[in-house]
């Protein structure tokens, strides 16, 4: 009788760790038998066609500060939720970077990203980055022209002009630093550069 009592002593140590497994089981076994109650997201369809228009619009950013940094605006757009993008007609931005340096821009089309990361500017696409501290006024000049705004970087995978004061290059491919002014020019690559008075 004494070893009885020790043996279910023991047993009953063990038993809610029996229970915990078994009612685990229980509920792995009912989770993979029922089907599912909800269809995933992945097979739901994404809208082909614009799900907004607007006209004559302007969108602004600003920092924390209040200071308004960005400001993209056109004459339409359409929203097109399948490619997240919003398609510009005469497209217009001005940037302002944190250090202060200014830059403008323009295009006949654009499309920019969702989330603002970036504005790729087509048909005679033209960017200006006004004169700050001993940088020089600089223009940009392409028919395709990617702006990045957060990185404050213009770049092209076509062929580009840009103007420095009075001196003018020419490129095959470009990647322009607006805050520090310098760009890097690759594949065919022309200067003429302007004497200095």
């Amino acid at each position: 009788m004494n070893l009885l009592r020790r043996l279910l002593d023991r047993l009953s140590v063990y038993l809610p760790l029996l229970v915990m497994a078994l009612l685990a089981s229980g509920s792995w076994w009912l989770v993979r038998s029922m089907p599912e109650l909800i269809t995933p997201e992945s097979d739901k369809t994404v809208r082909l066609d614009p799900d907004y228009r607007l006209t004559l619009f302007s969108v602004k950013s600003f920092d924390s500060s209040g200071r308004m940094t960005r400001e993209v605006s056109g004459n339409n757009a359409q929203h097109y939720p399948a490619t997240e993008a919003l398609h510009i007609d005469q497209i217009r931005i001005y940037a302002e970077s944190e250090s202060g340096a200014k830059m403008n821009a323009r295009a006949a089309q654009g499309v920019a990203t969702d989330d603002g990361t970036q504005v790729t500017l087509t048909g005679d696409a033209y960017a200006v980055r006004h004169p700050y501290n001993t940088s020089p006024r600089v223009e940009l000049r392409g028919e395709r022209l990617v702006a990045l705004p957060d990185d404050d970087r213009v770049t092209s995978s076509d062929p580009v002009q840009i103007t420095r004061e009075r001196d003018v290059f020419t490129a095959a491919t470009m990647d322009f630093n607006s805050s520090t002014a310098e760009y890097v020019l690759q594949g065919r690559v022309r200067g003429s550069l302007a004497p200095k008075n």
